[in-house]
C-alpha cells in the first residue's frame, strides 16, 4: 500500500492543478502567463499583462511576482467585461508612478436606471479585483484606480507600501470595498478624490499605518457612504499634516449621508492635530447661486454609532457640520479632546461612553484630558452622556457661546473643575444631570458653572459639588447638592 500511497501523493498535486486549469478554461479566465508573463519579480511583465486585459474577459494571477513598470489600463468600454483575480499566491508589484491597474468606464449618469446607456450593462458592469496583493516599488506608485466606473468591486486584496491604495476619481457610482487589507501607505488608505460618487460601501477591512489618512474624502460630490466593521488605525504619520484615520472635508464641493458603524478606530497621539473621526462640513455649491442661495453649505447628515475609538489627539472632530448623530460608541485617551464640535449644527450626542479606565494607565496616559468641547455651536441635543475622568479641563463639557442647546441625563464623574460650564450660552435647558468629584484630592470647586448668557433654564441635577451661576443668566430650581 505504501508505494500506492506514494504514487498517489505525487500525482494529486498534478490533477488538482490541472483542474482548476479546467475550471479557469471554463470559465473563460486567462493566465496572463499565457500572454508572455513570467511572474518572477524581474521581468517587466507590463507589456503582456496589457494583452491579456485587453483579450478581455477574466484575467488570472498564478502564483508569482509580476513586476509593472507603467499603469496597466483597463477600458472597459474597449475590454468588455473584466475581472483580475488571483487566488492570493499573486503578487504585482508597480515600480513606476501611477496606479497599478486603471479602469476607465465611460457611466456618466447617477444611479438612476433610466440614465444608463446600453453599454454600461453589456460591457462595463462591475469590474473585479479579487485574491491579488499589490505593492509599490516607486515613490509615486497607487494600487487601483477608478473613474466612469459602474459597481466597481474589490474583495479580498492586499495593498501595502503604495502611495494611495484606492484612489477613487472624477466619478463612479456603487463602489465596493470588502475584506480588504490596506496597509503602510505614505499617502492614503481609500481616497475619494474630488470625485461625483453615490453609493460606496467599505466593509469588513484593515486599513492601517497609511500617513495621509485612513478614508480620505476631499471636495466632489459624495453621497451615500457606508463604513462597517472595519479596524482603522494610525493612519497618520508623526510629520504629516492633520489628517484622520476616517476624514472628509466637503471644501470645493459637499460630503454627506455617511454611516460609520460598528468599527474600532485608533491610533495615534503623536500625529499633529490626529483624529479618529474628523468631519469639516464647510462646502460649496455653485448651483445654489442660481436660487438666491448662499453657495456656502453646512453638509453632514452623519451618523457616528457602535465604535470603538481611543488614543489620538481628538477622537471625534466636527467642524461647521450639521446633521451628525453620535451614539451608542465608547471613547477614550483622547489627548486634547474625547470630542470637538465648531461651528455647526443640528449635533445629536446620544448615549456614549467616554471613559478614564485604570486598564489603560501606562506609557503617555497620564498626558491624557478628554473632555467635550462645544463652541459657536447651536440647536443641539446631548443626552445619556456617561463621562468620568476629564483631566487638567476647565470643565469636563464646555459649551461656549452656544445657543439652543438640550442637555439632559448626562452623569459626570471624578473630574477635573465643573462638570458643566457654560460660557456666554444662551436659550439651554440643562436637566437631570447627576455631576460628583469623590476623589480624596478633589479638584472640582463645583459641578456647574453659568458665566454670562441668558434665557437658560437649570433644573433638577444633583450637583454634589454646588453651583455657580452669574445672575440673570439662568433660571434655576430643584437642584440638589447631594451632600
Amino acid at each position: 500500500m505504501k508505494p500506492a500511497i506514494g504514487l498517489f501523493s505525487r500525482v494529486l498535486p498534478h490533477v488538482v492543478t490541472a483542474w482548476f486549469c479546467v475550471v479557469a478554461s471554463i470559465g473563460g479566465a486567462k493566465d496572463v502567463r499565457e500572454f508572455g508573463a513570467m511572474g518572477d519579480g524581474v521581468t517587466d511583465d507590463t507589456a503582456a499583462i496589457q494583452r491579456a486585459i485587453n483579450a478581455g474577459g477574466g484575467v488570472q494571477f498564478t502564483k508569482g511576482t509580476y513586476r509593472l513598470a507603467g499603469t496597466v489600463l483597463v477600458e472597459l468600454d474597449k475590454t468588455g467585461l473584466t475581472s483580475l483575480t488571483g487566488d492570493g499566491t499573486a503578487r504585482v508589484v508597480m515600480a513606476g508612478p501611477g496606479p497599478a491597474f486603471k479602469f476607465l468606464g465611460t457611466h456618466g449618469g447617477t444611479a438612476d436606471p433610466d440614465q444608463f446607456k446600453p453599454n454600461v450593462w453589456e460591457r462595463q458592469r462591475m469590474p473585479l479585483v479579487d485574491s491579488l496583493a499589490i505593492e509599490g516599488a516607486h515613490a509615486d506608485a497607487d494600487g487601483i484606480e477608478a473613474e466612469g466606473t459602474m459597481q466597481i468591486t474589490v474583495t479580498r486584496v492586499h495593498l501595502r507600501a503604495l502611495r494611495h491604495g484606492i484612489h477613487l476619481a472624477v466619478r463612479n457610482r456603487n463602489v465596493i470595498i470588502s475584506d480588504c487589507h490596506i496597509y503602510h501607505c505614505r499617502g492614503i488608505g481609500v481616497l475619494y478624490d474630488n470625485v461625483n460618487l453615490h453609493q460606496s460601501n467599505i466593509t469588513g477591512s484593515h486599513i492601517s499605518y497609511c500617513d495621509g489618512g485612513g478614508i480620505v474624502g476631499r471636495g466632489g460630490n459624495v453621497r451615500n457612504v457606508q463604513i462597517a466593521n472595519c479596524d482603522l488605525e494610525s493612519n497618520m504619520g508623526k510629520d504629516s499634516p492633520p489628517t484622520a484615520n476616517v476624514l472628509f472635508d466637503s471644501a470645493g464641493g459637499s460630503i454627506g449621508e455617511v454611516a460609520i458603524t460598528g468599527c474600532t478606530i485608533q491610533h495615534n497621539s503623536p500625529g499633529p492635530d490626529s483624529a479618529n473621526i474628523r468631519i469639516l462640513g464647510q462646502g460649496d455649491d455653485a448651483g445654489l447661486a442660481k436660487r438666491g442661495v448662499s453657495p456656502k453649505t453646512q453638509e453632514g447628515h452623519v451618523t457616528i454609532s457602535g465604535n470603538v475609538m481611543s488614543d489620538v489627539q481628538v477622537n471625534v472632530h466636527l467642524k461647521q457640520a450639521r446633521g451628525v448623530t453620535l451614539t451608542g460608541n465608547t471613547l477614550w485617551m483622547g489627548y486634547q479632546h474625547d470630542l470637538l464640535v465648531e461651528d455647526s449644527s443640528n449635533i445629536v450626542i446620544g448615549p456614549n461612553a467616554f471613559d478614564r479606565n485604570p486598564r489603560y494607565n501606562y506609557g503617555t496616559s497620564t498626558n491624557v484630558n478628554g473632555g467635550l468641547v462645544f463652541r459657536h455651536s447651536r440647536d443641539c441635543t446631548l443626552t445619556g452622556l456617561h463621562i468620568n475622568g476629564v483631566w487638567r479641563k476647565p470643565a469636563a463639557v464646555v459649551l461656549e457661546k452656544c445657543d439652543r442647546f438640550h442637555l439632559t441625563n448626562g452623569t459626570v464623574l471624578d473630574s477635573d473643575g465643573p462638570g458643566l460650564l457654560l460660557l456666554d450660552t444662551t436659550n439651554t435647558r440643562v436637566a437631570g444631570w447627576l455631576i460628583r468629584d469623590d476623589r480624596a484630592d478633589r479638584k472640582a470647586a463645583s459641578s456647574l458653572r453659568i458665566t454670562g448668557g441668558k434665557g437658560n433654564w437649570v433644573l433638577q441635577n444633583l450637583l454634589a459639588n454646588g453651583q455657580e451661576i452669574t445672575a440673570g443668566s439662568a433660571k434655576v430650581e430643584g437642584n440638589y447638592d447631594g451632600r
